[in-house]
């Protein structure tokens, strides 16, 4: 513990944001860093607590502690060294990660966390302005070839550990461009893609084979994987849109958020416009835009709409209004339901919740308004909460282009899995438990939202990362590798 009296001495500071005026017109992070100088009062602010909460709060169970005291101490290569031991991509997490750990520090009791998303964040940039950051080579090829399918960052984590263990890894993505949701879901204003191009490079170096353009199950069948590697982790997250299915659904203007999401990535790569849109553009340029989903991906869709012109952008939730704050006495240190507010959301737009869309209205086959209504959540008989139309609430809401943003409901099964024949658990997703990550095939894995199910960033990556130490303990009978 660097500083015993630093939560005393030091008010929390964070990161700032350019004025929404001036990032509205950029598609580049607009995250101001903090000097080092309040980075370190910062991470002096850490307890050091007997029972560090921000450990189990953290998917990939970060060394937050250890770390923040080496940043106090100006150490901050060994900062870099033990934030890797957990994390193959802090400056992924450190951008895009909502941060639970900071939900369980304990200086959260009274709202003060300690700012571990932001010195995790400064901890790896640094790293890598200073080239302390280079490829991991292993001591010896073990001969075993892995095949993974899927580039997000489960494949990503489970990738580059498999091969600093010494097997030779192929790494197959259906798209053009390695990275799966971290390339085309997330926006570059959120994260630039200069960072996985970056992390790609480091893992072609390491001995990673990179396919792209190539879908397991439909551009090359299971059966010959099966047959040229030793193993095949299925990594392909989960990416089958939940649909809204309403009067009116068909008409044109009406969007998934992953058919609209890619388009200005695509374009932010230098693509042209029939590359970035082959199946015709999408835009909110000039329009009246309802995004129906509260979550990231919905976030995501505002940021992106405002950026591009949008006249006005209302955001439709179907769950209640969450409370400002949460009873500490009650969630912590879990993550809280509480209301938060994006950098999108404070950029313009309308929020509304406990709203439901009962039908799309359209002018000559292209959509035109929503007409919604307003719901009651009550406890049912068995004490869950039922959702009922509030009579006489019906409304519209002026409408030119509607983006479904409401959760996916699992892999898609069409090629891989439908050819593999892959067992499924009751929700759909791909069949294996988190100690050997087995599937119901013999040495085929699962790990990330393929797996699981939809879910964060920091999630993925300690799947891949757990994944690669059940097949490196497969293939040679023992691993090395972390858990």
């Amino acid at each position: 513990m660097g500083k015993p009296t630093g939560f005393l001495e030091f008010e929390r500071v964070d990161r700032g944001y350019d004025k929404p005026e001036v990032r509205r017109r950029s598609w580049k992070e607009f995250l101001k860093p903090l000097p080092d100088a309040e980075l370190r009062r910062q991470a002096a602010r850490c307890m050091d607590c007997g029972i560090p909460f921000c450990h189990e709060g953290c998917p990939v169970n970060n060394i937050i502690p250890e770390w923040n005291d080496l940043v106090y101490r100006d150490e901050w290569r060994a900062a870099l060294t033990v934030l890797h031991s957990t994390n193959n991509f802090p400056e992924f997490t450190g951008r895009i990660c909502p941060a639970p750990c900071e939900a369980a520090c304990t200086l959260n009791i009274d709202d003060n966390p300690v700012t571990i998303k932001t010195i995790e964040c400064a901890i790896v940039d640094r790293g890598w302005s200073e080239g302390w950051i280079r490829p991991q080579l292993p001591a010896r090829r073990t001969g075993k070839r892995v095949a993974i399918a899927g580039s997000g960052p489960a494949g990503l984590a489970c990738a580059q550990q498999l091969a600093r263990a010494g097997h030779s890894v192929t790494l197959f993505e259906k798209n053009d461009r390695i990275g799966g949701l971290l390339r085309y879901g997330i926006p570059d204003f959120k994260m630039e893609k200069r960072l996985i191009d970056r992390r790609v490079a480091q893992m072609a170096e390491e001995g990673v084979t990179f396919r792209t353009e190539v879908e397991i199950g439909k551009t090359i069948a299971v059966s010959r994987i099966l047959g040229e590697f030793d193993a095949l982790v299925m990594a392909g997250g989960a990416e089958l849109p939940r649909d809204l299915s309403v009067p009116g659904r068909e008409l044109q203007g009406i969007h998934f958020a992953m058919d609209y999401l890619p388009q200005q990535n695509k374009r932010g790569a230098g693509d042209s416009e029939e590359v970035a849109a082959p199946l015709g553009t999408i835009t909110a340029e000039g329009k009246h835009v309802i995004v129906i989903g509260g979550g990231d991906t919905g976030s995501d869709c505002i940021g992106t709409a405002v950026r591009q012109g949008a006249a006005s952008i209302t955001q439709l939730e179907i769950l209640p209004k969450p409370p400002l704050t949460e009873d500490k006495a009650l969630t912590w240190p879990d993550w809280p339901l509480k209301l938060r507010t994006s950098s999108s959301q404070e950029e313009g737009c309308e929020r509304d919740w406990s709203v439901t869309t009962k039908r799309a209205l359209g002018e000559e086959g292209h959509v035109r308004a929503l007409e919604c209504a307003r719901l009651d959540w009550e406890k049912g008989e068995g004490g869950r909460f039922e959702m009922r139309e509030v009579a006489g609430s019906t409304f519209l809401l002026r409408a030119d282009l509607v983006l479904l943003a409401m959760g996916f409901l699992g892999p898609i099964r069409a090629g891989m899995i439908e050819e593999s024949g892959v067992a499924l658990d009751v929700r759909g997703n791909l069949k294996a438990n988190t100690l050997d990550y087995k599937t119901s095939i013999p040495k085929v894995f699962a790990a990330g939202d393929a797996r699981r199910g939809q879910s964060l960033v920091v999630w993925a990556i300690r799947e891949g990362r757990q994944c690669a130490r059940a097949v490196d303990e497969f293939l040679m009978g023992e691993s090395l590798l972390p858990r």
